[in-house]
């Protein structure tokens, strides 16, 4: 592993992908992203917040973050790091 602490690894991640266009990735690879930061900055879905009002959009971000909700914070940022970094070898 790099000497570098989880976070700080996970932050550089961010940032990258924060330079990302989403144009240039798939719906899939944004949707898996976004859950795996969910999860790691926010921790599992709560579904009780759930609004009636939902849009389909939406509909799919809950579901890939629910579909993760069994991992730990620091799984999912290390998850987040190795997509991004097979992003940027591309």
């Amino acid at each position: 592993m790099d000497a570098k602490d989880l976070e700080t690894r996970f932050q550089e991640a961010v940032s990258i992908a924060d330079h990302m266009s989403q144009a240039s990735l798939p719906q899939d690879v944004q949707l898996r992203l976004y859950a795996y930061y969910k999860q790691a900055t926010f921790g599992t879905v709560d579904t009780s917040s759930i609004s009636v009002t939902y849009h389909l959009r939406d509909a799919f971000k809950t579901n890939a973050w629910m579909q993760i909700s069994h991992l730990t914070a620091d799984e999912a940022k290390e998850l987040y790091i190795e997509a991004i970094e097979s992003l940027t070898k591309k």
